[in-house]
């Protein structure tokens, strides 16, 4: 019997891009993300938290070149006046937020205002990208296409194409795609290479990848599950990529949690992604739905939480998040213009070729003669 061995595996922080023999000028850069039929300037998705997108945000995103998604299973369609509910998660206090929030997600899903938000988003002249777990897919999927919606994401803590219950009949993705034909189909989360390629050959449009890295998310307290994004970002992008030398067909696919800085954002798609979905940088933002609060989709959970509310601040615009001006020097701001010059320095133009830009092991990258900067303007580790 073969002893169990294990694998080392990369975060952030343990990795560097190395520079290129050929560097480009940043204005020549192209940061174009493509999803189905529908290209988007920038590769930044706002997550689908109740704390990070509501139907005002999402057309915001929307007119700023990314995509916003809206929870399906939460407060906007649970209630006529989610910002009121959305208040009282924000007034609670730490001890108590668990639990007001678990009581807050027990009130049924009015599917009248699943038809409602999609269109609000519309009428805003936003994409209307959606999201729900697998359990209510079969249900809500068809009220979101009838209502206009842009792409749909089923989302959970682990996806795989092969799931083994009682039930008579699961979710079938390939069935889903047919059914929500031409909405383009996101699903996730998953870290691993067998797992991707068998979603991509159900005909779905992309990947989510990451499991239990967000700054909400407890997942890897809780169950002991996951893997660094990097690691699961190069693994993943394998998947795609043998799945596209066999059929041709190109699916992309999002590195999603744990991203603070452009930095980041950078490692990510050098790693493989084709774009990144981001959670607390954007309820840091002016004007997002928490109020300041961030909390992940497990958190309402009745039996077991993997969750927890995380006060973020509102530090920043949304326009200042993604472009500056800024002068924070951490990179938690302006962070598509730190991706665009990231890239330039490697010489890449195109998302796609900067997949092919050298990384290296580094875990001293952060901190190699940063003494000074660690005691003056890091105080947070950022």
């Amino acid at each position: 019997m073969a002893r169990k061995t294990l694998e080392h595996a990369y975060g952030f922080d343990d990795v560097a891009i190395v520079p290129g023999a050929v560097t480009t000028n940043p204005e020549l850069v192209s940061t174009n993300f493509v999803l189905g039929e529908r290209a988007y300037a920038v590769p930044i998705i706002a997550a689908s938290m109740d704390g990070v997108v509501d139907p005002a945000f999402a057309i915001t995103m929307s007119q700023l070149g990314g995509m916003g998604v809206l929870n399906l299973e939460g407060v906007w369609t649970r209630y006529e006046d989610a910002d009121s509910v959305l208040s009282e998660i924000a007034a609670a206090s730490l001890d108590e937020s668990t639990r007001i929030i678990q009581r807050v997600y027990a009130t049924p899903i009015q599917e009248h205002l699943i038809a409602r938000r999609v269109e609000e988003i519309k009428v805003g002249g936003g994409v209307a990208a959606v999201a729900c777990t697998p359990q209510n897919t079969k249900r809500f999927a068809p009220i979101a296409r009838d209502a206009g919606v842009d792409v749909f994401v089923v989302a959970s803590t682990v996806t795989t194409a092969r799931h083994v219950s009682r039930s008579l009949k699961g979710l079938r993705l390939d069935e889903l795609v047919q059914q929500m034909a031409p909405v383009p189909i996101l699903v996730g989360n998953t870290v691993d290479f067998q797992a991707t390629l068998e979603l991509m050959e159900t005909g779905i449009h992309g990947v989510l990848i990451g499991v239990g890295p967000g700054a909400a998310c407890t997942s890897r307290e809780v169950l002991g599950i996951g893997m660094p994004q990097v690691s699961a970002t190069l693994e993943t992008a394998h998947a795609r990529d043998v799945y596209h030398a066999q059929t041709g067909r190109y699916v992309p696919i999002i590195t999603d949690g744990g991203i603070r800085t452009g930095g980041d954002v950078s490692k990510s798609i050098c790693a493989g992604a084709d774009a990144v979905m981001i959670g607390s940088p954007f309820a840091g933002c002016v004007g997002s739905p928490g109020r300041g609060y961030h909390w992940g989709m497990a958190t309402p959970h009745a039996t077991l939480p993997r969750g927890v509310r995380v006060h973020v601040g509102q530090t920043h615009t949304v326009e200042q998040l993604l472009f500056g001006p800024t002068s924070k020097t951490d990179g938690t701001e302006n962070l598509v213009g730190a991706l665009r010059t990231s890239m330039a320095t490697c010489g890449a133009q195109t998302l796609r070729e900067f997949h092919d830009a050298r990384m290296v092991i580094a875990p001293a990258i952060k901190t190699e003669g940063k003494i000074y900067q660690m005691a003056q303007t890091r105080p947070a580790g950022i």
